[in-house]
């Protein structure tokens, strides 16, 4: 498929590579400050609730912890699956549903940030990097229109082992969201803005699978009143 943009010939020259180090270290100490920080507000939140009489029947608090643990869970790299337990734990199966809709809207959240991020800012962080071949295959990507990305992907992947990656994208989205200990990876929120980053998914599409990998633990906890063992 012909290109409707021609990728650039040269990718501007990368600054030195200590430099570029910085950079992207100070890029990931940002979103570090930003996930300690919502993390820290966010138990503040859950004790307070938990001591107060009233407990999880405090719908104004109740609603200011989920919002915050949706934010929190749209991060990169923050176990959100671990936080999501912790809430559930915390507030029994009453809350299982609401905790649903929390996660669901974080990873959306994310998926949506990552289609609104310019793919010229991850051909920059390459370039800092000095992955020079990556940067380059990023700019030829980022030049794509909208339909020739899958098969720009598919072709640079070995089809003989990789080719389902692509092929069976959004049921491998689910996956990795549901994946113990995926924090390592970039966890929910790292994969969903990856996936909106990436331009290869259909929002709607995308959206309903990340609420359906979502649901299982909620709603097998709300349906059938299950306990978690540290509750």
């Amino acid at each position: 498929m012909e290109n409707s943009r021609p990728a650039p010939a040269t990718l501007p020259d990368p600054p030195p590579l200590k430099l570029g180090v910085l950079r992207t270290l100070a890029r990931l100490a940002i979103i570090a400050l930003l996930a300690i920080g919502l993390h820290f507000v966010f138990v503040w939140a859950e004790n307070w609730i938990m001591s107060n009489e009233y407990g999880w029947a405090m719908p104004g608090l109740l609603l200011a912890v989920l919002v915050i643990y949706a934010v929190l869970i749209a991060i990169p790299f923050v176990p959100g699956v671990e936080i999501g337990l912790s809430v559930l734990a915390a507030g029994g199966p009453g809350i299982a549903p609401l905790v649903w809709v929390a996660t669901a809207s974080g990873l959306s959240l994310a998926f949506f940030v990552g289609c609104t991020v310019p793919i010229a800012w991850l051909r920059r962080v390459l370039t800092d990097l000095h992955m020079i071949r990556a940067a380059y295959n990023v700019a030829r990507f980022e030049a794509m229109p909208q339909e020739g990305r899958v098969a720009f992907i598919h072709a640079l992947l070995p089809r003989k082992y990789c080719g389902w990656i692509i092929k069976y994208r959004y049921v491998n989205l689910a996956v990795l969201i549901n994946i113990p200990g995926n924090s390592v990876i970039g966890g929910g929120g790292g994969i969903a803005f990856l996936s909106g980053l990436s331009g290869t998914f259909r929002a709607p599409l995308a959206i309903l699978t990340i609420a359906i990998a979502s649901a299982p633990v909620p709603l097998a906890i709300w349906l059938f009143g299950l306990k978690l063992p540290w509750a």
